[in-house]
């Protein structure tokens, strides 16, 4: 008699089979537009061409999920949970290998939620968590500030596995840095979980680069996350290019502007109370009709090439380096797909300086984040005495 684990991996298999079939029926009708875009000159070099990235010696699929808006969404509604299950499971299905996730979404809602979702393919895919700001272990009570102390950093990694069902996480990052604990001491309490085997790789999210190097000097850091889309360029200045240089990998969150950039905003949209949109410069009434110009550059590259806007959004982030790896999160089954058919998108070199330089010629007025946020990213650590 076939025990549970076994009657779940047939399940996954029997349904991916079935869910292949149908995506290939989904997507006929953008065949006849790829055939001409494949029949142009020679395609910008792109990994996702093999479906597969690397993020240092850490292989994954060549679009990632984030999982962080599935138990509240920005936050003013509850998805249904067993949608979420369905949409990650479908995920995987389509080839994805990649879900981020933070203690801090939900709070731990969200880890809960991926790993009963991975449950049966767990040895099949990367996950990834965050620790780095002051959570309660027990409640989930954000009680403000950070903290990556070593003791309760893994105290943190000792709760995601429990919340997730796993025994490691496969890629840790510090969710931002701790203005009070040197980046040595951290490196270090990272690398004894390593050691027990509870963590694989590490990686930091909007740190100081100063701070990059000294961490990376210490524990060879695998990926670096921060926001990078059309919409919020800040990462070109130098951060990639340190990226670059040291062989770290790129995770781009946010990647396609919460929802500006699949043309889900326009002039007249105006945020629920809770939603943090509301509190971004950028959407604010006096700046969206002047932003609103980049949606409609993709909109009108998406016509192009037969695509849809996020889906260009998407590819542009992917065209600009192979070792970029976009985690677009979402709570619709819809969108999800679109947002992995992204890696059909094929640009020619002459495409893409196109389109670079009327990205870059968009200039975004507002600011990306709140004050009080924005004050947590660029942070370098206190130096070791």
């Amino acid at each position: 008699m076939q025990n549970e684990n076994d009657k779940a991996t047939n399940g996954a298999i029997a349904r991916r089979s079935l869910l292949a079939a149908a995506g290939g029926l989904a997507l006929t009708p953008l065949a006849g537009a790829l055939a001409s875009t494949q029949a142009q000159a020679t395609s910008h070099t792109m990994a996702a061409d093999q479906g597969r990235r690397k993020l240092g010696s850490l292989e994954v699929s060549s679009i990632g999920m984030g999982v962080q808006n599935m138990h509240r969404a920005y936050p003013t509604t509850i998805p249904n949970r067993s949608e979420m299950l369905n949409i990650i499971r479908t995920a995987f299905d389509h080839g994805v290998t990649f879900f981020d996730t933070a203690e801090v979404y939900g709070p731990h809602e969200c880890e809960r939620i991926l790993g009963e979702a991975i449950a049966s393919f767990r040895d099949e895919v990367v996950i990834t968590s965050k620790f780095g700001f002051d959570v309660d272990f027990e409640t989930g009570e954000r009680r403000g500030g950070r903290n990556s102390k070593p003791e309760h950093i893994k105290q943190a990694v000792e709760g995601m596995l429990k919340r997730l069902s796993t025994d490691r996480i496969d890629l840790l990052y510090q969710h931002r840095v701790d203005p009070e604990v040197p980046i040595e001491d951290v490196a270090g309490a990272v690398k004894d979980l390593m050691d027990e085997g509870k963590v694989l790789h590490w990686g930091m999210s909007e740190m100081g680069l100063k701070t990059l190097r000294r961490a990376h000097a210490v524990l060879p850091v695998t990926a670096v996350q921060s926001e990078y889309s059309m919409l919020w360029r800040g990462p070109e200045q130098d951060v990639l290019a340190t990226c670059e240089e040291l062989g770290i990998g790129f995770v781009p969150w946010s990647p396609l502007g919460v929802g500006f950039l699949n043309g889900a905003i326009d002039a007249r949209t105006r945020f629920a109370e809770g939603d943090f949109r509301s509190l971004e410069g950028r959407f604010q009434p006096e700046n969206l009709p002047h932003n609103l110009a980049l949606v409609e550059l993709v909109k009108n590259w998406a016509v192009r090439k037969g695509m849809q806007p996020g889906q260009i959004a998407l590819a542009w982030l992917m065209a600009q380096k192979p070792w970029i790896v976009p985690i677009p999160g979402t709570t619709q089954m819809a969108h999800m797909l679109e947002n992995i058919g992204s890696t059909a998108v094929e640009f020619t070199d002459e495409e893409i300086a196109e389109l670079d330089k009327a990205v870059r010629a968009i200039e975004i007025k507002g600011a990306r984040l709140p004050d009080v946020v924005q004050a947590m990213s660029g942070v370098e650590a206190p130096e070791k005495s």
